[in-house]
């Protein structure tokens, strides 16, 4: 059994207090995994087909001959009963000690759930899709701060979605040591979350599952073998059996100063270097709804930002005098202005559109972006306007919004048009351009929206990612966050917080 001493602390993101919580002990039993019991859960968790072969197309467009489906288990009572004792014994078995235990939204929830009521736990609840109203809070349940708790997932293949709850965890003050899942596919998951000391209990590798359906006759040699190469051949890491096959060496980033000297836009230069001194990677999405509104953030808020995104055609209030005001505060702040045209006209068009109007856009906004789809011309078009004004374009070449086309091919465009152009355009909006097969200059700035605390995604189809993630997984260079922010109960310690989470991750990726 572990003891506690507790200190009673408020975590400002909580914003609320809560009631007392017993700590909890893992009970010791001499009840522990035993072979038979996981070889009749291996049959009936292929039986259920929770556990199938053939073709199949992976999140990631590989075709993989395995694929492990545990959704389908909340359906089979005594399947669900036997998972959660399973990997309860296995943290007995492991010396495992937490006060409370939250699930991965949303597989592991109902596994979780059991766990916590057979075994009298206390449980928390991680929201996927935090809400702009009511408490806003990312963790749901009762906590103090300090207390330990363990994470529950189904399955575990890069570590990433474990990840994704471990921080909104960490963000209100829990320590996580631990994390249980049923199944290890050992993909390099185990090393990925002891890089980040935690201890990975995992009930299944899969190469056990396999052992045991081979013996009776529920998978062939050949097929066995077919699975055996494609987790061998799809290492996100090293796994959990000791079967490392050599990995490329992590690139490490190149800090945001240096990267001023590999553009020659003297935009991206001036935005690299800000970002070098201010020690701050955060772009504020100020999507409200008039001028004045914004002048208000962008005043409270400057100082935590590297980049303020307007979007000037929403304002019915915009003015010559909000302009000037506008261009003072970026100055007196040290932050670039960042007006979210997305420009998809074609090239005559837009240099009116840039240049002139109600707007005159290239006035005063450092940066823009553009859509693609219209060709190379809409470039030479707002290079006509902006390159003599010192300002810089960003092609649109990934979203974060569900169902987008600019992928793929549509990608690999907008980065062969942005080396035909280095002069004005200085980077993408992108959502993970770590995956980018082509190669583009590292002078170029990754802006990545979509970014909150809790990850997830909301009603109209945005899909929202943590900090650390994209910056270190995905390769971004900038976080764009919105509502995470401007929507929160107090915006300017929402801002210092997404700051700090930016600008660490940012630190650990060099």
């Amino acid at each position: 059994h572990k003891t506690h001493t507790h200190k009673r602390a408020v975590v400002p993101s909580l914003r609320v207090s809560v009631p007392q919580v017993p700590p909890f002990h893992v009970k010791t039993s001499p009840k522990m995994v035993n072979e038979d019991q996981i070889d009749a859960l291996i049959l009936r968790l292929h039986e259920i087909e929770a556990v199938k072969f053939g073709e199949f197309k992976l999140k990631s467009g590989l075709i993989s001959p395995i694929y492990v489906d545990l959704r389908v288990i909340v359906s089979y009572p005594d399947v669900l009963t036997s998972v959660a004792s399973c990997m309860w014994d296995v943290l007995k078995s492991n010396g495992a000690t937490f006060d409370n235990m939250c699930g991965v939204p949303y597989t592991a929830l109902p596994i979780a759930t059991c766990m916590s009521l057979n075994n009298d736990c206390p449980m928390l609840m991680r929201r996927k899709e935090v809400k702009d109203y009511g408490t806003k809070k990312a963790i749901e349940g009762a906590f103090h701060v300090g207390q330990t708790c363990l994470v529950v997932e189904d399955l575990v293949t890069s570590g990433a979605s474990v990840m994704e709850t471990v921080e909104p965890l960490n963000q209100v003050g829990l320590v996580v040591k631990d994390v249980v899942v049923l199944i290890d596919r050992e993909q390099g998951g185990e090393a990925r979350l002891a890089a980040n000391d935690l201890k990975l209990h995992a009930v299944l590798p899969l190469s056990r599952v396999l052992v045991t359906l081979e013996k009776n006759g529920k998978m062939s040699a050949d097929l066995v073998r077919s699975v055996k190469a494609f987790i061998s051949a799809n290492q996100t890491g090293p796994n959990a059996s000791g079967n490392e096959i050599p990995l490329a060496p992590v690139e490490k980033r190149i800090p945001y100063v240096e990267r001023a000297e590999l553009t020659r836009n003297v935009c991206a230069k001036e935005l690299w270097r800000l970002m070098g001194t201010k020690k701050t990677n955060l772009c504020l999405s100020a999507d409200v709804d008039t001028a004045a509104e914004l002048l208000e953030l962008a005043d409270k808020l400057g100082p935590e930002i590297c980049v303020l995104k307007t979007h000037c055609d929403l304002y019915p209030d915009f003015s010559d005098e909000f302009v000037a005001e506008l261009t003072q505060l970026a100055s007196k702040h040290n932050f670039l202005i960042f007006e979210d045209r997305k420009f998809a006209d074609i090239g005559n068009t837009v240099v009116g559109q840039y240049a002139s109007g109600v707007h005159k856009i290239a006035d005063w906004s450092h940066i823009t972006n553009a859509h693609i789809v219209p060709g190379s011309g809409i470039i030479d078009g707002l290079k006509s306007v902006g390159l003599q004004k010192g300002r810089g374009l960003l092609l649109l070449a990934e979203m974060s919004s569900k169902g987008t086309m600019a992928k793929g091919e549509y990608t690999n465009a907008a980065i062969d048009m942005a080396a035909e152009h280095p002069d004005f355009v200085i980077g993408f909006i992108s959502t993970d351009s770590a995956k980018w097969q082509k190669t583009w200059s590292k002078g170029l700035v990754q802006m990545t929206p979509g970014v909150q605390l809790g990850g997830g995604g909301d009603a109209m189809g945005q899909q929202y990612n943590t900090p650390a993630l994209v910056i270190k997984e995905c390769g971004s260079d900038v976080i764009i966050v919105g509502r995470g922010i401007y929507k929160a109960a107090d915006p300017l310690a929402a801002a210092k917080e997404y700051r700090a989470a930016g600008w660490d991750a940012y630190l650990s990726a060099l």
